[in-house]
């Protein structure tokens, strides 16, 4: 066993095109170390509907020029077998160690195997790349990108030419094409022929921004602005400026692109800390909101200034922005249908119906939200927010945060807030309060163990309250295909059990709904979904295990 694996390892050594991991990899070997060996050649990365995503290093089980040849020569047969032979394969990447040299191997690959290839100009945001795809009349878009994963994660997100990410069967068919692939040797990998694009493609997607804001509307709002150590600087604060914005005061430890993320310990706006130093500019420059993107910004969190919230800023949750920007697009005379995951606020539906407008549950996911016919806005509530469908079908963290700052304006306009909106959502469709249980795992098992355990003993109450319904996901709905997630609907709350898609999480969605009379009536309120949720979280807990 242990020599098959050490022969293993020097067979991958000897295709592998980068030194760095030429060096690590030869390095284990020399040492004898098989159990570091053995994770890394327990199998291979697999490609998903979340494409490819792992921590950086050699070896089939993590991302490395490698892997992402492979994934990229799988990709091309897959577009070549579609009958997309000369079409246009748009590659964008983020800031992250070794970013630019997936990105550079994927043009490689692209136009060895008869493709045009086209890279965007620099680190650039997700949604650029996205719009870039529709824009430019691309096959395919590939981003490189973790997103908001820790330092030592890189990934590998595959678009189709409608511009929206994959979903079956085209990834078990881009899998299958990946597994296909012979070795790298047989790889035609040219040394150039493919396209850098200029800053026109950027100055296009930055006139498509301004088409999210109304016309007329007020821009006075000031800001307090982190890009997480991301890409998002420069494109968010170019948009600002065009859109007439007071210039976001920038959270400088955070606002240039450094993949070693020194500042946090998850670059994730959601993650406890992250926050920390954009909370401390607030404090300083007395803005209106606070805006910040992840690393790649795709995403968009929130924070107000609150006095009953200790340290005077207060995060919104993704399901409070996702109803804000609801409420406040039926005010503007939205038409067409609004969409969410089923891991997001129920609120969004009650909103809609009020408005007599279309509304739509999806599956995890923009790759779901994206595909609903006749979107005009998609959110979730892990703060991605879809505002622009005809430009980017897709989160998009920049129009976004425009959109937030136009409302802030028009409310700061009449004397109010974003927390005095949302007493009024309150007031007209219940409280709709929403925590999550999360943990993190280091050993996979545990997240199967918790879902076998859930199945095998479902809850029949908690917090008190009896669980009236109970759905396995994985059997798929009327409305859903199948997925590997429970839900359990209540009296008067709603939970959802899954595993994550892109982290090595169990991931439980809870959400309460309190009447509310008047608003008088809001702190009693309040007061009553945290604790029916804090009595939720800890029953589920009991109930799986963790």
């Amino acid at each position: 066993m242990q020599h098959d694996l050490i022969a293993q390892a020097r067979t991958w050594l000897a295709e592998d095109p980068d030194p760095e991991t030429r060096d690590e990899l030869a390095a284990l070997i020399d040492a004898g170390d098989t159990d570091e060996l053995a994770a890394r050649f327990a199998g291979t990365l697999q490609f998903g509907t979340a494409g490819l995503r792992g921590e950086l290093g050699a070896g089939p089980m993590r991302m490395n020029r490698s892997v992402v040849i492979r994934a990229a020569a799988g990709l091309a047969a897959h577009l070549k077998a579609q009958g997309q032979e000369g079409g246009l394969v748009v590659i964008g990447y983020d800031a992250r160690y070794k970013s630019a040299d997936f990105a550079r191997d994927t043009a490689a690959v692209m136009t060895g195997a008869g493709l045009r290839a086209a890279v965007l100009p620099r680190p650039l945001p997700t949604p650029v790349l996205a719009y870039a795809i529709r824009h430019l009349g691309a096959v395919a878009g590939v981003e490189v990108t973790a997103s908001h994963n820790p330092p030592r994660d890189n990934g590998y997100k595959v678009y189709l030419g409608d511009g929206s990410q994959i979903v079956p069967p085209a990834d078990g068919e881009i899998a299958a094409a990946i597994a296909a692939v012979g070795p790298l040797a047989g790889v035609v990998r040219p040394e150039d022929g493919w396209e850098t694009l200029g800053e026109e493609v950027l100055d296009a997607y930055l006139a498509r921004t301004d088409a999210v804001l109304a016309a007329d509307s007020p821009r006075t709002a000031r800001t307090v602005y982190t890009a997480m150590h991301g890409v998002g600087t420069s494109v968010l604060t170019a948009a600002f400026a065009r859109a007439g914005f007071p210039e976001p005061v920038l959270v400088t430890e955070q606002a240039e692109p450094d993949p070693a993320f020194p500042t946090v310990a998850f670059p994730n706006p959601e993650e406890p800390g992250a926050m920390d130093l954009a909370f401390a500019t607030a404090r300083r420059a007395a803005p209106d909101l606070i805006i910040a993107n992840d690393p790649d910004a795709d995403r968009c969190a929130v924070a107000v200034p609150d006095t009953a919230t200790e340290g005077g800023w207060r995060m919104l949750r993704g399901d409070e922005v996702g109803a804000l920007l609801a409420a406040h697009l039926v005010e503007r005379g939205a038409t067409g249908v609004f969409a969410e995951s089923i891991v997001s606020s129920s609120l969004l539906g009650r909103i809609a119906e009020k408005a007599g407008l279309g509304y739509e549950e999806t599956l995890t996911g923009f790759k779901w939200i994206a595909r609903v016919d006749g979107l005009r806005y998609g959110y979730e509530e892990a703060l991605g927010y879809c505002v622009d469908p005809e430009g980017v079908r897709d989160k998009d963290g920049i129009t976004a945060a425009l959109l937030v700052a136009e409302l802030a304006s028009v409310l700061k306009e009449q004397g109010r807030t974003l927390l005095d909106l949302l007493d009024d959502l309150a007031l007209a469709h219940g409280l709709h309060a929403t925590d999550q249980l999360s943990v993190r795992v280091e050993d996979l098992t545990v997240i199967a163990d918790a879902m076998a355990r859930l199945r095998e003993q479902p809850p029949t109450a908690l917090a008190g309250l009896a669980v009236t319904s109970a759905e396995d996901l994985s059997q798929g709905t009327d409305k859903l295909p199948p997925t590997d997630g429970l839900r359990y609907h209540l009296e008067g709350a709603r939970v959802i059990v899954r595993p994550s898609g892109t982290e090595p999480k169990l991931k439980c969605y809870l959400e309460v709904v309190v009447p509310v009379a008047d608003r008088a009536g809001l702190p009693a309120a309040r007061a009553r979904g945290a604790e029916l949720l804090a009595g939720i979280k800890r029953d589920l807990a009991t109930a799986a295990g963790i």
